[in-house]
């Protein structure tokens, strides 16, 4: 079997798979979930408007595939069809960051055709504040 044929065929097992996948997405059921309860006691109004003073202020949201250092010399050396080795390995968790900080671990999903993650792992706040000192 040529290396063409060998690449036809990995194509169609992943198509194969991704039709799996979607077919079994449209045949899921829903679930009932309980009703979420509030264990602390509500807001003050003063409490609200100064949340509400800070739930519009925008934020960049970004999924860090991996990291790589060059020197200069290889940087200028890339052109299209050029592969930069990451220090990550095939099928590792992403990193989530908002405005450069990290906040959680997710995979790559694919929806509606356009990509998405979801989150595996979220950093929690005491750790996010441990980072930042």
């Amino acid at each position: 079997m040529s290396e063409k044929d060998d690449d036809l065929s990995m194509w169609d097992e992943a198509l194969d798979e991704q039709a799996e996948a979607r077919e079994a997405s449209e045949n899921a059921e829903p679930v009932e979930l309980e009703e979420l309860t509030e264990d602390e006691p509500p807001i003050s109004g003063e409490e609200k408007r100064k949340l509400d003073a800070i739930l519009d202020i925008p934020v960049t949201i970004s999924m860090e595939v991996g990291r790589s250092h060059i020197s200069i010399r290889n940087l200028l050396q890339l052109n299209q069809g050029s592969v930069v080795e990451l220090d990550r390995v095939a099928g590792e968790s992403l990193d989530v960051l908002v405005n450069g900080t990290l906040i959680a671990h997710g995979e790559v999903v694919v929806v509606n055709d356009k990509f998405g993650i979801r989150l595996t792992d979220v950093i929690s706040q005491i750790e996010r504040i441990k980072k930042l000192k």
